[in-house]
């Protein structure tokens, strides 16, 4: 027999994963799927260029992490990217915040969790996912960078996934940086094992800058994201009104 769909909570990857289930409920869920990458490709088609910034949902407005996400966000509105974030609190949202405040504009794709989290309240425009797998892909669809602050075991799958859709090809060399050296040094440590193991090749570490500089950072990003795509000359596509598309601001929940 199988199970009964959960309901519309954050358990709907828990239901999938679990094994076979009917052929209704399988059809179903790839129904609940596509209309998931529907929604996201229509809300986020005319954002423009993003840059996806990754970290810890858990940092409150007192820690430093938030105030260097902030000075991030500001950062890239100053290239002239939106800012993408997983939608939630902490550094999300101090990245859009940041975005917001520099008067560029900030998105976000949202997660749906039993326990966590809600779109913050600096988001211009927001997508909530049923499927973490379905966030995954609009997360790195519209990203030319990605920025990885200090986070837990959904930032580290973020940034390990980034890594290896550039490693193996699947997306064009993108710049990623990582903030806080600190933080990150035993990450790099474990990555130098791997290429010591030959399980990684060295020049896989150069996929990555790791710096305490939000200056270093954008100019990073400047050199390897903005420079080299040509993003300025870039012509983004027109909405429809017959499709009843927009830019900014509507907001797709």
């Amino acid at each position: 027999m199988s199970a009964p769909p959960p309901p519309d909570n954050g358990a709907s990857d828990r239901y999938m994963l679990e094994g076979p289930h009917s052929r209704l409920d399988e059809l179903l869920m790839l129904f609940r799927a596509g209309r998931d990458f529907i929604r996201g490709f229509r809300a986020l088609h005319f954002v423009g260029p993003c840059v996806t910034v990754f970290g810890s949902a858990r940092f409150t407005e007192d820690h430093p992490e938030y105030a260097r996400g902030r000075e991030v966000g500001r950062a890239l509105v100053g290239l002239g990217f939106t800012v993408m974030t997983g939608g939630g609190p902490g550094v999300m949202e101090a990245a859009n915040r940041g975005a917001r405040e520099a008067g560029g504009h900030s998105v976000g794709c949202n997660i749906e969790l039993p326990f966590e989290q809600f779109p913050n309240r600096y988001l211009d425009r927001w997508v909530n996912c049923r499927y973490f797998f379905v966030r995954k892909v609009l997360l790195f669809k519209y990203s030319y960078a990605f920025v990885a602050l200090p986070g837990g075991l959904g930032t580290l799958d973020e940034l390990n996934e980034a890594l290896t859709l550039i490693q193996t090809g699947k997306i064009d060399r993108f710049p990623v940086v990582l903030m806080g050296r600190a933080y990150w040094e035993p990450y790099l440590e474990m990555l130098q094992r791997m290429v010591e193991a030959q399980t990684i090749s060295d020049h896989d570490l150069d996929l990555m800058l790791v710096t305490d500089s939000v200056e270093e950072a954008m100019a990073h990003i400047e050199q390897h994201g903005v420079a080299r795509f040509g993003l300025k000359r870039r012509p983004w596509p027109i909405p429809s009104r017959l499709l009843g598309e927009s830019r900014w601001p509507t907001v797709t929940r």
